[in-house]
């Protein structure tokens, strides 16, 4: 089966509060089965641009789960906090 993704690209708005984010989703992304493989790294850009300076990308163990995960009652009121905090876009794809 293969892995889901979830591709998060970020502006964080209000950095205090979006530490509330960070610490409840933890547990939330674990529980899912999800994996954090780049978590707001250096990086450049070589073409194009963005204006999201901060970028996540989590591993779960289907794309299944990596949206029921998304959609999961536990993560709602998690995934407001962010609404909340910051800006940006957010991608679950299935990997091969």
């Amino acid at each position: 089966m293969p892995a889901g993704y979830v591709i998060a690209q970020l502006k964080i708005t209000n950095p205090e509060n979006y530490k509330d984010y960070i610490e409840k989703v933890n547990p939330i992304i674990k529980k899912f089965g999800g994996e954090y493989l780049v978590r707001a790294g250096e990086f450049q850009i070589f073409d194009g641009e963005t204006k999201f300076p901060r970028i996540i990308i989590l591993k779960f163990p289907s794309y299944e789960r990596a949206l029921e995960w998304y959609n999961s009652e536990e993560y709602k009121p998690i995934k407001q906090i962010r609404l909340d905090n910051a800006e940006g876009t957010n991608i679950i794809i299935k990997g091969l």
